[in-house]
């Protein structure tokens, strides 16, 4: 073990009682997904059962909200301040950060199509990183409480706003930061969180802090375990997603005359039915088609691409989140030549990749810009350097790099044993012949495998699409007349998590329902990762913490530079059971 890998350890060691969080019901396994990865080799349709049938917590919480009444008086408030001249920010990390981004997609797709007023730009999104963060994981930003209070503060947060403040854990440093410069200004605050107050108040003391403060309104969403142990990217977002959607549309249903008292149990019975929907054995059996071309393809180390309109912040979000859970390459920039290829990509139909982030934000991209000043006077002598660096990282311009529009289709030709897979929407029926089907054949012409998702009510009806491609997934939503369409991107959001899900547990990414291969980027998964380390050795915690960050000093270079390696969870095991190196324990695993 060197000197600085020792150091660091201790380092984490020190302050380790702030991000301890193994006693966190959103940390614990849920018993439905327990033997996940056995059910998943003898049958992928069975295995996505379970994981919709762990997505009954979601179901189960909503019908909870909308009894309570909340949604009643939450949105009335929210009404009030933007008819006021007020702004509603969501704010966020990781994922509930990409699901803040969606909501403000979300919100300003529909007020795009209206004219004559300027309620398009009354969202903002306030993710750990900036938007960069929406395409990758930005290394430890959520452990800073003024990074996030500098960054909501950036866009003015002021007394005429509504902060909804989002964590899953409720423990989130840059989402609490977020919360107390909303109170400082003087906005309403809400704190949207996924554990048990007793339980937080407990064991964190920043979110015992805020859950005590009268000032802030809270909404509990405990919905119990992640059906993946500790990846809140599942049911802890999913429920907030539902409920977040309520209240924009209650809102936006007022601003234009119409009745809103009804959405909540609307949105309820919809949502109900469209779950049901899921867990038909004809459904089951289609998605199991689609993850068993993703794993043959990934197992064969090809390629796959996605190719989205409306859903692709969607889409996005999904592919984004595989990275750091599942230790896949992240998307790679156009330019970087020594970084691995990622197994999945997204594609815009847009000409451009500066129009292809905009359909996606459904504005211009807003990045983390600051100066070598504005960090100096954020952070410890000793992390300045480093937070400098990743500054530099996640830049406009370095967002710009990934070139996702329809002019950087070349650069990526769907091959033979590669895949290209369409996702579509009903609301987009129009655009579907040019720029979704086109591809497909495309695809179909260099022998790669072709799949199609469809999303809507009328899967009967394909315009001929389904001629294109070797599997294809028609998900039944519900008709609805809600203006945002939120039904829809409950659906987009279960099915492309189940899918992905499903996939990496047969590709050995997960044991039980642990995710093993995941990615120690900042202080919560350091402990995360120690945690899983103990569980499957006889080590102490602070062997399997000082194991850890040797086992991340092998890998950062390759980390830094989005090369592929191994997962540092799997290697600490095989060096602890077995008394390996780190050489032998990474040819053991690629063995």
């Amino acid at each position: 073990m060197s000197k600085a890998s020792q150091l660091r350890s201790e380092e984490f060691l020190k302050i380790s009682g702030q991000f301890k969080l193994g006693a966190l019901v959103t940390e614990g396994s849920h018993a439905v997904t327990a033997n996940l990865s056995e059910v998943a080799k003898r049958d992928v349709a069975a295995a996505l059962k379970l994981l919709f049938d762990a997505d009954d917590d979601v179901v189960k919480k909503f019908h909870e909200f909308v009894a309570s009444g909340c949604a009643e008086t939450i949105a009335a408030t929210v009404l009030a301040a933007v008819k006021n001249g007020g702004r509603i920010f969501f704010t966020g990390c990781g994922s509930t950060g990409r699901l803040s981004i969606l909501l403000d997609s979300i919100w300003r797709d529909y007020w795009q199509t209206k004219n004559g007023n300027d309620f398009e730009n009354r969202t903002f999104s306030v993710m750990a990183g900036g938007d960069y963060a929406l395409i990758k994981s930005v290394e430890g930003f959520e452990d800073f409480t003024a990074f996030g209070k500098k960054q909501i503060a950036d866009l003015g947060v002021s007394a005429k706003d509504v902060v909804f403040a989002i964590t899953e854990g409720g423990e989130t440093s840059f989402v609490i930061g977020t919360a107390w410069q909303g109170v400082a200004a003087g906005a309403k605050v809400y704190f949207v969180y996924n554990n048990p107050d007793d339980i937080l108040c407990e064991h964190v003391q920043r979110s015992r802090e805020v859950i005590q403060d009268a000032r802030i309104e809270k909404i509990n969403l405990t919905t119990g375990p992640m059906a993946i142990t500790g990846s809140t990217r599942m049911q802890a977002t999913s429920i907030q997603l539902c409920v977040m959607l309520t209240l924009l549309e209650m809102v936006a249903r007022d601003l234009i005359g119409q009745e809103s008292q009804s959405v909540p149990s609307n949105l309820l019975a919809k949502i109900t039915e469209l779950h049901a929907n899921l867990k038909s054995p004809k459904l089951l059996a289609q998605l199991a088609a689609f993850v068993e071309l993703e794993e043959k393809v990934y197992r064969g180390g090809h390629k796959n691409n996605y190719y989205a309109n409306r859903l692709s912040s969607d889409v996005l979000t999904d592919t984004t989140e595989r990275s750091p859970t599942y230790c896949t390459p992240p998307f790679r920039k156009f330019d970087d030549v020594t970084a691995t290829e990622s197994w999945a990509f997204l594609f815009l139909p847009d000409a451009g990749t500066e129009l292809a982030w905009q359909n996606i934000l459904k504005r211009q991209p807003r990045c983390v810009e600051w100066s070598e000043g504005e960090v100096r006077a954020l952070v410890e002598a000793d992390k300045i350097e480093r937070t400098l660096e990743t500054v530099k990282k996640i830049s406009s311009q370095e967002l710009l790099r990934y070139h996702i529009g329809s002019n950087a289709l070349k650069d990526r030709v769907p091959t033979e044993s590669g895949s290209a897979i369409a996702i579509i929407s009903e609301t987009e029926r129009s655009e579907w012949p040019k720029f979704q089907f086109p591809q497909l054949a495309l695809a179909r012409q260099h022998q790669a495998r072709t799949g199609l998702i469809y999303f809507g009510g009328k899967p009967e009806a394909l315009d001929g699409g389904e001629k294109l491609a070797d599997h294809v997934l028609t998900v039944p939503v519900p008709a609805t007349d809600f203006l945002l369409d939120g039904v829809t991107r409950v659906a987009a959001k279960l099915v492309m998590n189940a899918l992905s899900t499903c996939t990496m547990v047969r590709l050995g990414r997960v044991m039980g329902n642990y995710m093993i291969w995941v990615v120690p980027s900042n202080l919560k998964l350091i402990d995360r990762a120690t945690r899983y380390i103990t569980r499957l050795t006889d080590l102490n915690y602070e062997a399997a913490n000082a194991l850890l960050f040797e086992i991340i000093e092998y890998v950062e270079p390759r980390m830094k530079t989005d090369q592929a390696y191994p997962p540092v969870v799997g290697m600490a095991v095989l060096r602890a059971k077995e008394n390996l190196t780190n050489m032998e324990a990474e040819q053991r695993l690629k063995a």
